[in-house]
């Protein structure tokens, strides 16, 4: 039986694909367009190469859906080779030129030689349409961040003391700045009527949001440059984040719907901290197949909690935070270990035992967030729903 390896160097409007027989020898090198016709073409040129291909792909999604889709259609294993370490690979070959073709062969060459490489496979379709609605809230999310920073600046430039009461992250104070951005508006509509005028517009707490305005304009009788201009600026920059906000809220809704409908939603949401969102984030950047990981270990150095040795020489127990991780899974770790720590008991006592033995918080929540990855794993192993107390103990 003949073994071909065939690699991908994935790209928007073009892949280039090298086929390589047992002894490295090239067989095939060319430059595909994106497009289907071409690509079953392709698929069946190296398929008529040898008796079995084996694919190797430096892209997992984007521009190279297309061609991942039909091999794993047409039941071919598809391994994934990072970006980096094709381009680390790449300095044991022979010469320094950088091209489509040489990083095609790079591809095939690495998956005809190593065994650890990730196997892509047909995604969950919950999990894939949960990555895509999760990707556009964080979208969504840096947009509002940015805009709400440009609100702050203009605020400041002209009235800085209303900017400093206010929390421009809710909605009152934005309510607020759609009417109502200078001194001199703010002390001719006084309280009582601003008081008035933010209640009908069902703000929280309108009293007191009314009297800090107020208060801050009667500190400020100077007029600034540019101020008429300004207050236009500050009144669509606070509307542009009413309307950001109003969307996060659409899609988080849409987000929650989708995920419900997942068979493991019960069981990553019963983990302490691991809500809607961050559960719906961490299935979409794992696919919630714990199998393609095999152990809680790989799924920890993924998500970037395990730290990696760097040991040379006499030197060794040197730990060093990992550089190749997935940052959005590392993310949720972190982030649901914090509200993990206000909300169970069990693990604020493994925090502050690890603050008692002297290390940063940083570090505290890192050891945390690795043995709650340790949890997580079990749970969904077992198809059951977190529990202060596991079932082997009540057994015992």
């Amino acid at each position: 039986m003949a073994a071909i390896w065939a690699g991908i160097d994935a790209g928007k409007a073009h892949h280039h694909c090298v086929a390589i027989d047992g002894s490295g020898h090239r067989l095939l090198s060319r430059r595909v367009v994106n497009d289907e016709p071409e690509l079953l073409e392709l698929l069946a040129d190296v398929l008529a190469l040898g008796d079995e291909v084996t694919w190797g792909i430096d892209l997992a999604d984007g521009g190279a859906a297309l061609a991942i889709a039909i091999l794993l259609n047409h039941d071919q294993p598809v391994l994934y080779l990072s970006g980096r370490a094709i381009h680390r690979a790449s300095e044991g070959y022979r010469g320094e030129g950088k091209t489509d073709a040489k990083d095609a062969a790079v591809i095939a060459d690495q998956a005809r030689i190593r065994r650890d490489l990730h196997p892509l496979r047909a995604g969950d379709e919950t999990a894939i349409d949960l990555k895509i609605l999760t990707g556009r809230r964080m979208d969504l999310v840096a947009d509002r961040t940015r805009t709400v920073n440009r609100l702050g600046a203009q605020l400041t430039g002209i009235f800085p003391g209303l900017e400093r009461v206010l929390d421009l992250t809710n909605t009152g104070p934005l309510v607020l700045l759609t009417g109502y951005q200078t001194p001199a508006a703010l002390r001719r509509i006084g309280r009582k009527r601003l008081e008035t005028w933010l209640r009908n517009r069902k703000v929280y707490r309108a009293d007191q949001l009314a009297e800090e305005a107020v208060e801050a304009a009667e500190r400020q009788h100077t007029s600034l440059p540019g101020e008429r201009l300004t207050a236009r600026m500050v009144h669509t920059l606070a509307s542009e984040v009413m309307g950001l906000n109003q969307q996060v809220a659409e899609i988080d809704k849409l987000i929650e719907v989708r995920f419900r409908e997942h068979h493991q939603f019960a069981v990553i949401t019963s983990m302490p901290g691991l809500g809607v969102i961050l559960g719906a984030e961490f299935l979409a950047a794992t696919g919630g197949d714990m199998a393609v990981f095999g152990t809680p270990d790989r799924l920890a150095g993924f998500g970037g909690v395990a730290p990696a040795p760097r040991d040379s020489g006499k030197i060794s127990g040197n730990l060093r935070r990992p550089q190749r991780y997935n940052r959005r899974l590392q993310r949720v770790f972190y982030t649901s270990t914090l509200f993990s720590i206000r909300t169970c008991e069990e693990s604020r006592r493994f925090y502050d035992r690890k603050r008692a033995e002297g290390k940063r918080h940083a570090q505290a929540v890192l050891a945390l967030a690795r043995r709650r990855v340790n949890v997580l794993w079990a749970l969904l192993r077992d198809g059951r729903c977190y529990e202060l107390t596991p079932p082997t103990a009540l057994a015992a």
